[in-house]
């Protein structure tokens, strides 16, 4: 019978393991989902009057209790995945000698469909933005960036003001997932918008700072900004179950829609795998088929 890892203050590990996932230069949100899947642990353990053991049967446990709760798949196998990083972590650094959960199985995932906005829908949005204050200019200038570009959120939010060059309708961004940089065009709407926020970000106490993107009243913009002022103009436009991330899928889906190359898209995304386009790109598939076949026309003999 395999032996029990050894009791390990984990907790008290945990701000190490923080520390060395910052030095390896891993995203804000990636040191966020890994640190909160161990914190969720131990909340569960404690709570159950668990031993807090990074054992197969306990994560199964801690697992199961959280499907049992209603959360979904996707954030289930997440929380497990940080699990499995720390544990990697452990044994690198000799607190563990070997890897307790190797083998341990994820939770299988749904095939989601992820429908993208309609046009309808992003100019809905777009006119929840309507103004011409800081936050309007801003929030529309994010929205237009986001659609046309397919940038991430966290991408987004970490731009600077030289990594715009509006004259030639491009951004840089530094560092998308995976470390990697890549261009990213946008047209003159977006860089219109753009241009309309920088003026108006002129008189905010933080103009000098060098992060295009400020925040109400004074402050910084954050990740978590982001999601909560786009997600109060989209309840305002009346789009329900709005998440920004949805603006990603509706750039993949109306770059093919217009004729855009597959490789384009993978190059303008950051996708080096072709399954993640398929992925984004899944639920309007059979509407963009059906449009390549009317055109052309392979009926006509």
């Amino acid at each position: 019978m395999p032996s029990r890892p050894p009791a390990l203050d984990l907790a008290g590990l945990l701000p190490s393991w923080e520390l060395a996932l910052r030095a390896e230069r891993k995203s804000p949100a990636t040191v966020k989902s890994y640190t909160d899947a161990v914190r969720a642990f131990l909340t569960w353990c404690a709570d159950a009057g668990v031993p807090p053991a990074l054992d197969k049967g306990t994560v199964n446990a801690f697992t199961a209790a959280l499907l049992d709760a209603g959360r979904e798949a996707a954030t289930v196998r997440s929380r497990q995945l940080g699990l499995r990083r720390f544990v990697a972590w452990l044994v690198e650094e000799g607190e563990l000698s070997a890897d307790p959960l190797l083998g341990l199985k994820a939770p299988k995932l749904d095939a989601k469909v992820i429908e993208p906005l309609t046009d309808d829908q992003i100019r809905a949005l777009l006119k929840a933005c309507s103004g011409t204050d800081l936050r309007d200019r801003r929030d529309e200038a994010l929205v237009r960036f986001m659609v046309e570009t397919g940038a991430r959120a966290g991408e987004t939010v970490a731009l600077q003001l030289g990594d715009v060059d509006l004259q030639a309708g491009v951004a840089i961004v530094r560092r998308g997932k995976g470390g990697k940089g890549r261009s990213v065009p946008f047209g003159p709407q977006t860089g219109r918008a753009i241009d309309r926020y920088i003026r108006a970000r002129r008189s905010h106490r933080l103009a000098g700072s060098t992060a295009l993107w400020l925040g109400d009243r004074g402050k910084e913009f954050s990740y978590d900004a982001l999601h909560k002022t786009l997600k109060e103009r989209a309840a305002r436009a009346g789009i329900p179950r709005f998440h920004p991330h949805l603006l990603r899928h509706t750039a993949a889906h109306r770059w093919l829609a217009a004729g855009g190359s597959e490789g384009g898209l993978m190059a303008v995304a950051g996708w080096s795998q072709p399954d993640m386009l398929m992925r984004y790109t899944r639920a309007r598939a059979a509407e963009r088929a059906a449009a390549e076949a009317r055109e052309l026309n392979l009926g006509d003999l």
